[in-house]
């Protein structure tokens, strides 16, 4: 014969599971940091995670405003929509991570290594991004205004569309970086390296080019008012007007 199972009866046997599973969801704000750790949606506010192993971990919607993860490992972590304004990366090792729509406002990131990492809509304004190597990293419309990104490593970064005003881009390495469309008013590139860089439709008012190298660079559609180009190098360039520049070019497209 037959024994019929009710509906309550299955509830009241999927219950234990529906409660294990609510621990561990709850839980998980609290578990120790280790690689691959879930703290999505977690409150991490102000802690001390410097040096921690956090490799492959998901903390999407993270708060970690404040937070001190000096010298952590954060390889292919994902950060999307995380909140790490003004916190401490100094030294981060965080190569191939996810901080898409991400808010590092304020955040110390001197000397990190962030090859290959999306910070695409994330905001760093004010940020410090100093001798940090960030080779094709991926800013597309993010927003860097006031950010200092003096001697930073970023070539072939993805930067369209972002907007550096004010930024400080001194000697940074920018060979074959794109930089289309994207917004440098009053930026400071004084002895920047951007051979073959894309700056076609990039907004220059004011920026400060001196000294740089802008080797078959491409400055096509470029809106250049009061733009500094003193000693720079513009051999093989394609011009504002579309003109290519002779090899021998200095500072002037001839």
């Amino acid at each position: 014969m037959k024994k019929c199972v009710t509906k309550p009866s299955l509830l009241l046997l999927a219950l234990p599971l529906l409660l294990g599973l609510s621990q561990t969801l709850q839980a998980r704000c609290d578990d120790p940091p280790a690689p691959r750790v879930n703290w999505s949606h977690c409150d991490k506010q102000g802690v001390d995670l410097s040096g921690a192993d956090l490799s492959g971990a998901m903390m999407r919607n993270t708060r970690l405003d404040g937070a001190n993860l000096e010298g952590a490992l954060l390889t292919g972590a994902d950060l999307s929509f995380a909140n790490l304004e003004g916190a401490r990366l100094a030294g981060l090792r965080m190569a191939d991570a996810r901080l898409l729509n991400a808010k590092l406002n304020d955040a110390d990131l001197s000397g990190s290594l962030l090859n290959g990492s999306s910070f695409n809509r994330a905001e760093l304004r004010e940020a410090d991004l100093s001798g940090a190597s960030l080779r094709e990293t991926n800013f597309y419309q993010a927003r860097l205004d006031g950010a200092n990104l003096e001697g930073a490593l970023l070539q072939k970064a993805e930067m369209r569309q972002v907007v550096l005003d004010g930024a400080n881009l001194a000697d940074a390495q920018m060979d074959e970086i794109d930089l289309r469309q994207a917004s440098l008013e009053g930026a400071n590139l004084r002895g920047a390296q951007l051979f073959r860089a894309n700056l076609e439709g990039s907004k220059l008012h004011f920026a400060d080019l001196r000294e740089t190298n802008l080797q078959r660079a491409t400055l096509v559609n470029a809106d250049l008012f009061q733009t500094r180009f003193e000693g720079s190098t513009l051999g093989g360039a394609s011009w504002v007007d579309r003109r290519r520049c002779r090899m021998s070019s200095g500072d002037t497209c001839e």
